[in-house]
């Protein structure tokens, strides 16, 4: 049988089992086949991606996935999105979530320190009616050369801000630094200093969850090579990032790497300041990036997917 009819058979074994709900037996007759090779035929569909089973969670059902988040890690929220089979898609549903959540959370005069990423732009994005927050958002990093989409933290922000008719503060000073001492020198400056002191004051901080892939958002920019990506993973145990440059391992325990002390925006130790820290990640990749984040004990609220949820619960009975 040559590729293509095996992929044309796959497909109408597929269609009459799925579609027109025909029992194994009848598909084998139909088809002058065994019922086991159906069995074998419809499995191999699903492994080759001509069948894709996308299970849509009831609201009851995240509901009791947010309660065994919430007991498990001791966080204030779990935003549980259905499952979608567009990862574009996805992040949109998560992020609706995030700013259904920011609609009944925000008070006139909080602050909210924003991060950087396509997560936590998708919320600066998302269309809808947002009612008016004299809130103030501001830069929780430096900025960055735009590589394609804006996500950048200065154009959320600016989103954000028009979005709820708020106001917000860029971070005057480059996201990324070539070595430590640079960084700290930079981090010096009255003007940088005092808006990562006000940034480190914010009642909300939007961030998004990174897990260690050396196609990351952070590499596409330069500014850690592929290699260290790799070097952080494979020996020294990390899993993930926070807000694009906070590194953890599966323990939630930070990771001192050569990529650390690089970026000007708020460290790790500023956001477990702030009460209330948004991680949002909506990638079915990012599971185990959840779970070390999870544990670090500085995410608050998680945004992110069903299935990244049931992952995360199901790695914790390990």
């Amino acid at each position: 049988m040559t590729e293509y009819k095996d992929a044309e058979l796959l497909t109408e074994i597929a269609i009459a089992y799925y579609e027109h709900e025909l029992t194994q037996e009848e598909i084998a007759n139909k088809f002058h086949i065994s019922r086991i090779k159906v069995g074998r035929l419809l499995k191999k569909a699903r492994k080759e991606g001509i069948v894709e089973i996308n299970v849509k969670y009831h609201p009851i059902f995240t509901s009791q996935l947010e309660n065994k988040l919430i007991e498990q890690f001791g966080i204030q929220r779990a935003l549980i999105a259905i499952d979608e089979h567009s990862e574009i898609e996805q992040r949109k549903q998560v992020a609706v979530l995030v700013n259904n959540f920011l609609i009944n959370t925000l008070k006139d005069g909080m602050t909210i320190a924003v991060g950087q990423g396509r997560n936590v732009a998708a919320v600066g994005e998302h269309v809808g009616i947002s009612p008016e927050k004299k809130c103030n958002f501001i830069c929780g990093i430096g900025g960055v050369k735009r590589i394609g989409e804006p996500v950048d933290a200065d154009n959320i922000c600016r989103n954000l801000a028009r979005r709820f008719n708020g106001s917000n503060e860029t971070l005057y000073a480059p996201a990324y630094l070539e070595s430590r001492e640079s960084c700290k020198l930079f981090m010096q400056n009255n003007v940088i200093k005092e808006t990562l002191d006000r940034a480190r004051r914010a009642d909300i901080a939007l961030v998004g969850i990174g897990d260690m892939n050396e196609q990351s958002y952070m590499v596409q920019l330069g500014w850690f090579t592929s290699k260290e990506v790799s070097d952080a993973r494979n020996n020294q145990g990390v899993v993930g990032e926070i807000a694009g440059y906070g590194f953890f391992n599966l323990n939630g325990e930070i990771i001192d790497t050569a990529m650390s002390n690089r970026v000007i925006g708020l460290s790790l130790d500023d956001l477990r300041k702030i009460p209330c820290v948004i991680g949002i990640a909506s990638e079915s990749t990012k599971a185990i990036a959840i779970l070390g984040a999870l544990r670090t004990g500085i995410i608050d609220v998680i945004a992110t997917s069903a299935s990244n949820i049931n992952t995360v619960l199901n790695l914790v009975k390990v």
